[in-house]
Parts: C-alpha cells; sequence; structure tokens
C-alpha cells in the first residue's frame, strides 16, 4: 500500500471517548485539573485510542539512526564516525536512553534507517532493526539531501514499524533519533515549514563556538535557497533539506496516528519530524504527545506550532528519546490516579465546582 493510501485512514481522534474521559477526571476525589498537562494527555489517549478505559499496555522506544552528509560542510563537532558507535550502543543497552528505558520499563527498538557504516559490531541487549535506505544522505548545501522516492520509503518504513509494534501489544510509542548533524537538518526543516528564519531557530546543538554557530546558520540559510523546498509538502522539505532520521520518524508519527496509538515528542529534533508528519498529515498532530520543552532556541516555537503542551521543562537536550523515556513514568503515574482512584460520589463529599 503507498503513502497516499495510508493517509486516507487517518481520521481525528475520538471526542466521545475524550469527553468521558474528562468527566472521570472531574469525578476523582482531588482538585480539578490539578494534575495539569498529564490530565489533558490522559484525555488526548482516550481520543487516540477511542477508549475513555486508557491503558498503555506495554511501551516502545523507537530511535531512527542515520547520518546526514551536511556534516561535511564543518557544521558539527564530531565526524559520522560517531554516528555508527552510538546505534551500536544503543544494541548493547549502554546508551543513555537505555539506562532510562530500563528504569521506564520500556522496551528499545533502534533502527538502521541511513547509516553511513555498515555496523558490524552490534550486540543483543536491543536488536538493530535494519531498515536502511541508502548510506547516509547527501550534503543538502550542493543539492537535494536525497530523492523524493527515497524520502517517502523511509516514511514508509517508519510507518511499518509502528504497526509491527501496534500488532504486538504496544501501547504506545517514544520517539528517538541518532544522527550527527542532525539539529543542523532539523533547524533546515524547522525553518522552511515554520517561514521563520534560520538564525531564529538554529542552536549549538551538541556544542559548537560562535563562529560555529554562524557557519551553522550560513550553511542552512544557503542549503535552503539552493533548493527551494516547499513549505507545503512535508516530503519535498523531508527530502531537500531533511535526513533518513528525521523522514523515519515522520513515519512513526504518521504509522501512530494510522494505528490510533499515541507517539511522543522527545525534543527539537523529533519535534521537527512532528512538524513534517503534521505538514503531510494535519490529523497527525491529534495523536501526538510532547515530552519536554527541549533547550534548543525553537524548542518551545515548535511545540507551540504543534499545539503541544510538555509536561517536563528541565532544560533537557540530549535526544536519543531521553526526554521521552523520563516523561514516560509521570503519564504512568497520571494514569494510575486516573484508573483507581476514588471519586467524591464513593467517599460522600462535594464535587469541587468549577469557575471559569
Amino acid at each position: 500500500m503507498r503513502l497516499e493510501e495510508k493517509l486516507k485512514k487517518i481520521g481525528p481522534p475520538d471526542r466521545k471517548a475524550m469527553a468521558l474521559a474528562e468527566a472521570r477526571w472531574r469525578s476523582v476525589a482531588k482538585p480539578l485539573h490539578s494534575l495539569g498537562v498529564l490530565e489533558k494527555d490522559i484525555v488526548k489517549i482516550a481520543g487516540m485510542t477511542g477508549d475513555p478505559k486508557v491503558s498503555l499496555e506495554k511501551k516502545a522506544l523507537v530511535i531512527m539512526c542515520a547520518d546526514n552528509g551536511i556534516v561535511e560542510e564543518g557544521v558539527t563537532q564530531t565526524g559520522q564516525e560517531v554516528t555508527a558507535v552510538v546505534t551500536e550502543n544503543f544494541t548493547h543497552g549502554n546508551a543513555c536512553s537505555c539506562i532510562m528505558a530500563d528504569m521506564a520499563g520500556t522496551d528499545v527498538f533502534p533502527v538502521d534507517i541511513g547509516v553511513a557504516s555498515p555496523l558490524e559490531n552490534c550486540g543483543n541487549r536491543h536488536p538493530l532493526i535494519r531498515r536502511k535506505i541508502r548510506f547516509g544522505t547527501d550534503d543538502f548545501c550542493r543539492g537535494p539531501a536525497m530523492t523524493r522516492e527515497e524520502a517517502e520509503q523511509a516514511v514508509m518504513a517508519g510507518i511499518s514499524i509502528a504497526e509491527e509494534l501496534k500488532e504486538k501489544g504496544y501501547g504506545i510509542i517514544a520517539t528517538g533519533e541518532m544522527g550527527i548533524g542532525n539539529t543542523t537538518t532539523s533547524s533546515a526543516v524547522v525553518s522552511v515549514l515554520l517561514d521563520t528564519r534560520p538564525e531564529q531557530v538554529t542552536g549549538r546543538g551538541a556544542g559548537l563556538s560562535d563562529q560555529g554557530l554562524a557557519k551553522k546558520v550560513q550553511v542552512i540559510r544557503e542549503g535552503i535557497r539552493r533548493n527551494q523546498p516547499d513549505k507545503e509538502d512535508g516530503l519535498d522539505v523531508l527530502s531537500k533539506v531533511g535526513g533518513l532520521d528525521l523522514a523515519g520518524l515522520v513515519g512513526i508519527y504518521l504509522g501512530g496516528a494510522l494505528c490510533h496509538m499515541p507517539v511522543v515528542a522527545d525534543g527539537f529534533i523529533s519535534g521537527a519530524a512532528a512538524l513534517a508528519a503534521r505538514a503531510i498529515c494535519p490529523y497527525a498532530a491529534d495523536y501526538m504527545l510532547a515530552s519536554h520543552v527541549s533547550s534548543e532556541p525553537a524548542g518551545r516555537m515548535v511545540l507551540s506550532a504543534l499545539g503541544l503542551e510538555p509536561a517536563v521543562d528541565a532544560g533537557m537536550s540530549l535526544g536519543e528519546g531521553t526526554g521521552a523515556l523520563a516523561f514516560l513514568p509521570l503519564l504512568e503515574m497520571s494514569l494510575a490516579v486516573y484508573r483507581t482512584m476514588s471519586t467524591f460520589q464513593e467517599i460522600h463529599i462535594e464535587e469541587y465546582e468549577e469557575f471559569l
């Protein structure tokens, strides 16, 4: 089934289920709305799944791993070899996100969707999912990062992974990524989709000097000028100035919407992918949750554009899905309150009255 046919099957969330979930929260014997964004997220999940009896079941973290040709322009501190090393670390369970995932009771699924190396030293702790479209993208300062067909293949790979996880009983997907240079691609994508100057949405990534940051902004500006991506066409933006990791994450968001399953946006990079997913299918945003505010300059800007409220504001910017993993236990705590706490009626006290 082609992408267009998949997209036709994505629709809005179930408003009736959301109304029932809101009524359940109002009945719980605590001050109204006192768990803030966490309450809203449970209501959203009810709408996504079509069931006010919310159950997250098994939790998955999908980490899209790919290299970006834009590193040839000197916009990073490290080279592409780091992407391969960290990707292999995921499979051994040694990366930061893997340690956090153990604590959060979340299964980790690293995906090679475009790493520039063959990845021959992988482990079995978290087996690598091999969906490589190509060995890294091209330098988008010299032309498109990839073809439109390759971008669509990467999106379809993400959709298929989401569908497979749904079939295996997973109830929620957290998004993660690994790819040296992907804050540059993400800034380019966000600049185009939000029609905002590159300097307003570009940060230091894993660490750049003032001179390095200025060069990064210049590279993004030149790449956009050369390629002229169409902000109304998410696939066009991905193919011209994006990356395979971003395109794969777009597929996870679309696949989550297709399967009526919540997908947690991690930070700036997965937020850029979320913007592209919404550009491809507006309903996709209805199936997203925001974990935290990235410390990248456009972190809040992206969430605001998506209409998402984050639960965590801790200055995080690591990526790999670490922010999403920090959020999941909070979500489960609020779900426990939602499902098990006594109601005002059960303990025979008067309900709170809502004043606007």
